[in-house]
């Protein structure tokens, strides 16, 4: 590996992190891992094919000290005092996301979409309409799959549909989204955001800095935030609603889903033909559409993409039925809106299993409690956020919440007991799976392991 002389140091060693410090090799970095933690589980043999130096339990101050190119992942805030420290010496401090665009095929098109909560499965399901157009496509980014790991494998013509999430976009510099859809905006990570709204919404308007008028902006009209940012991008304007007919995007008419683009409108399925369930998955094919359209593609081939989207692991994912009672695994509902849009797709009477984590964002849960609508026949809570829901619980006047801290099998074992035939059971947090499980498809995919061995 031939050297360039310069030093990368890479903070944060989870998955966009070992990918980055790959990349970086790669390109002839000295490489220098760092994260607060001494010991990472199979981080050796992840990164078993390159040199690097290990900071690993090293302060971040001190691991950055003669870099020449600091590359943080999405956890650690750009606003940290040893950025500025490292910027003050010399260094270029950027993103995961903004490292993997650098690298990718200048004739490849990014169509990248944010929002709170929808993002994964609006990303898989973009990604399967430009497949099912013909088009040679990476689905990367926020779902899973960081862009540095395959940034250097992308050529020209090929697509990147990324989900960015704000934690990604706060730390651009050039990333350039030739097409960038904005789904909502609710609360959300605050805590990580200084407790501020503003700055939270300022992160995901990132994506529109480096539009030019020959790019498209996705925006959901039937969101009042989301609809103001169009005066935040010089991209030309998609709105989608489930309310109204904007002059140019997605929308409904007659239970059917219009696009329309300088007064052509190309009629696409009907809503019932979609495999999603929820009013919120309708939102969700609608910025797909939008993004999808924006770039010429065949409309047959988006309307086999619609038809054929089975959804995604971990969202309103069926497990089983056992004894009339349905369990569904929504793991990735990490926030309370997130959990209401479940709730408000579920067609049974259901048990609801909060928390289930231990970390603490802040969250408001009043407002889920508020949205039950009469579905929620009781809810099963545990972890750090247990004081937080049951006051929420109290304020609403909602009940019953019962309190289970043990193991989940005891949760599920309790939710049994509490089901009738015609129930559901819904995994449906509301919190992040943090403190107790590595991410939220790991806390998934033992609810459903679980599941099956009730």
């Amino acid at each position: 590996m031939e050297k360039n002389g310069k030093k990368a140091v890479v903070i944060g060693m989870a998955k966009s992190g070992i990918a980055s410090a790959k990349l970086l090799y790669e390109l002839g970095y000295d490489v220098t891992v760092n994260d607060m933690k001494t010991d990472i589980k199979g981080l050796k043999e992840e990164l078993s094919g390159i040199e690097y130096k290990d900071a690993l339990g090293v302060d971040h101050a001190e691991a950055v000290k003669g870099a020449d190119l600091v590359v943080l992942s999405p956890v650690v805030p750009i606003f940290s005092p040893f950025v500025e420290q490292a910027r003050a010496a010399g260094a270029e401090v950027i993103g995961e996301i903004e490292l993997g665009y650098r690298y990718c095929n200048r004739g490849t098109k990014f169509i990248c979409i944010s929002g709170t909560n929808g993002k994964t499965t609006t990303t898989a399901l973009t990604g399967e309409l430009f497949k099912a157009a013909g088009k040679h496509t990476f689905v990367l980014g926020n779902i899973g799959v960081p862009i540095t790991a395959h940034a250097r494998e992308t050529k020209a013509g090929d697509y990147v549909v990324a989900e960015t999430a704000a934690l990604q976009l706060e730390s651009i510099a050039d990333f350039h989204a030739n097409a960038f859809g904005m789904l909502n905006i609710t609360e959300d990570h605050l805590n990580r955001f200084q407790y501020k709204m503003e700055n939270y919404i300022a992160a995901k308007c990132r994506g529109f800095e480096n539009q030019t008028e020959n790019d498209f902006a996705a925006l959901n009209y039937d969101d009042p935030i989301v609809r103001d940012m169009a005066k935040l991008t010089r991209a030309r304007i998609l709105y989608f609603s489930q309310e109204t007919e904007p002059e140019n995007g997605a929308f409904i008419r007659n239970g059917r889903i219009i696009f329309r683009l300088d007064g052509k409108e190309t009629d696409l399925i009907a809503t019932s033909e979609l495999r999603i369930p929820g009013k919120h998955n309708i939102e969700n094919a609608l910025c797909a559409i939008c993004l999808a359209m924006s770039q010429g593609l065949d409309a047959e081939g988006v309307r086999r993409g619609l038809r054929e989207f089975p959804g995604v692991e971990h969202r309103i994912e069926f497990v089983r039925e056992k004894d009339g009672v349905a369990w569904i695994n929504d793991s990735k509902g990490t926030n309370p809106d997130s959990t209401i849009k479940a709730v408000q797709a579920m067609t049974r009477p259901t048990i609801l299993l909060l928390g289930v984590g231990n970390y603490d964002k802040k969250s408001d849960f009043a407002p889920l409690f508020e949205a039950f609508d009469g579905k929620v026949k009781a809810v099963i809570a545990s972890g750090l956020n247990v004081p937080a829901i049951k006051l929420a619980a109290e304020k609403t006047g909602y009940s019953p919440v019962y309190v289970n801290d043990g193991p989940m099998i005891d949760m599920l074992k309790q939710a049994e007991e509490l089901a009738q035939s015609g129930d559901a059971v819904l995994l449906s947090p509301a919190a992040a799976s943090w403190g107790i499980y590595d991410n939220y498809e790991q806390r998934g995919e033992i609810f459903k392991e679980l599941v099956n061995k009730l």
